[in-house]
């Protein structure tokens, strides 16, 4: 069963992640996690399994920057959950 999410990219979000993307000097993980949240913006589009792993491990990283964290927390906010039927309703 597919469990669709609504959650959506808010403005200030969206903002951050622009300024990441014009960054020459962002790393490419903050480009990554800023590419998807703007993709998310105003879109049903959700977060894929590989920008989800990639944003835990950002989250979990004590060295990752706040930005990334950020993005990093509302990427992860969106990634579409594959629920078995034979899971208890939440």
């Amino acid at each position: 069963m597919n469990v669709e999410n609504h959650a959506e990219t808010s403005a200030r979000i969206a903002h951050l992640a622009a300024l990441v993307l014009r960054r020459i000097d962002a790393p490419l993980h903050e480009k990554e996690l800023a590419g998807s949240a703007l993709a998310q913006h105003h879109t049903s589009k959700q977060t894929s399994n590989a920008i989800g792993s990639l944003a835990a491990k950002v989250l979990a990283d004590h060295t990752s920057s706040h930005e990334a964290k950020e993005l990093a927390g509302c990427v992860l906010a969106q990634v579409r959950h594959l629920v078995a039927t034979a899971c208890t309703a939440r």
